[in-house]
């Protein structure tokens, strides 16, 4: 299951691409971007992390069940 870029990622990529490499803009929009990026991968990882944890415990429950 493939999550799809966030609309406000793309919108700044396009932003970039308009500005010569090396502006003032150009870094600035290549700042903005890293933050944007690393918050997106953040949330996965997060919510990655949730779900490892949801299914060990439905595991965990389903053989203390299946002891007794």
């Amino acid at each position: 299951m493939a999550d799809n870029i966030p609309e406000d990622i793309l919108k700044i990529q396009k932003k970039l691409a308009s500005y010569e490499k090396g502006s003032r803009n150009y870094k600035k929009y290549t700042k903005i971007l890293a933050k944007h990026i690393k918050r997106f991968s953040m949330k996965k990882r997060v919510s990655s992390h949730i779900k490892t944890i949801e299914n060990v415990e439905k595991l965990q429950n389903k053989n203390s069940n299946n002891d007794e």
